[in-house]
């Protein structure tokens, strides 16, 4: 343990208070990328130890929402998510389960079912979460109008950024004129105001896929990262399955979980033309997504989860994703 290296020394201290035990080693790893995560070897087992940034201008504890999800989830769903051991609000420190596993390379079609299953089974949770502090989910979209509040958001956000960068200013270009054609037919389909009724909402991760998982020696799923935990439309959560660049799905993959989320939803009168009409617009956000690196609150949030890259590096890596994403949307019906 280099206890002259300050984020060590802070994840000491931190395992200390929140374990009642000294660590025997501590090991930075690579966490989220708005987090710190250590692997903290202790005489009583392992556990995963994790700092979260500070709440800045979006006003988001993430610290709040991951902690309450997992509380919640561990007595209804032991196994499936890192089973919480302790936290401290103030210090914006968690001490949780450490998941011995594998990324999930190479999918199967039981993988996918897996998935499904953990949706499906947090979507039945939600009739008896009416006595948990659950919050909207991170940027949920419970009408068409958050939707497009949102991405008019992403938009103002990055045209002052793209004034002085000719590539990014093109780009937005680009997913500006395919959004102004979105944006009209979501309009004529669906009336923007219409809230989602609590009945028809479900309880999503927001960031939920196989790129926040962990494949066990068992093979058995874990389920990680819910930090923008909350309700949302399952269209919502259905149309980040399908969009998400972590996830990098084939297109019969894409099928086989359309297929599946479409299945749990078959209570829900509206889904099938929620889904037709958010499907486009939420992968042109996510196109918008990929362009936080250009934004200096992005930045900030990838260096202090220990993301030293160059920005302009980043930047280019991430415009080059967000293009080849918006190929497979732009023109499409």
């Amino acid at each position: 343990m280099v206890l002259d290296d300050p984020n060590i020394e802070a994840a000491d201290r931190a395992a200390r208070r929140l374990l009642a035990q000294a660590p025997k080693t501590i090991e930075a790893v690579r966490g989220g990328g708005n987090n710190r995560l250590f692997k903290v070897e202790t005489a009583t087992g392992t556990v995963a130890l994790k700092s979260y940034k500070p709440a800045d201008s979006d006003d988001w504890d993430r610290l709040a929402h991951e902690w309450t999800a997992l509380v919640f989830m561990a007595r209804h769903l032991p196994g499936s998510i890192p089973r919480p051991i302790a936290h401290e609000p103030a210090s914006g420190w968690s001490a949780i389960e450490w998941v011995e596993g594998a990324r999930i390379g190479e999918r199967s079609e039981a993988d996918i079912a897996a998935a499904l299953e953990f949706a499906g089974a947090l979507r039945r949770l939600g009739a008896v979460a009416t006595g948990e502090q659950f919050t909207e989910a991170r940027e949920a979209c419970l009408c068409l109008a958050d939707l497009l509040l949102q991405m008019d958001w992403r938009f103002k956000r990055l045209e002052p950024v793209a004034a002085a960068n000719a590539d990014l200013a093109d780009f937005l270009g680009e997913v500006r004129a395919e959004y102004a054609v979105r944006r009209r037919a979501a309009l004529e389909a669906l009336e923007a105001a219409a809230r989602l009724p609590q009945n028809s909402r479900v309880l999503s991760p927001s960031d939920f896929g196989f790129h926040n998982a962990l494949r066990r020696p068992s093979g058995n799923l874990v389920f990680l990262d819910f930090e923008y935990f909350g309700w949302d439309d399952p269209a919502k959560l259905a149309c980040d399955v399908h969009w998400h660049p972590g996830m990098g799905l084939s297109p019969a993959e894409q099928g086989l979980f359309a297929t599946g989320f479409e299945h749990q939803a078959q209570d829900d009168p509206g889904y099938r033309q929620r889904i037709a009409v958010y499907r486009p617009l939420i992968g042109l956000r996510w196109c918008l997504i990929l362009l936080n690196e250009f934004l200096a609150l992005g930045l900030a949030r990838r260096r202090y989860a220990g993301q030293l890259e160059e920005a302009s590096a980043a930047q280019a890596r991430q415009l080059a994703k967000a293009r080849i994403l918006y190929s497979s949307i732009a023109h499409r019906i």
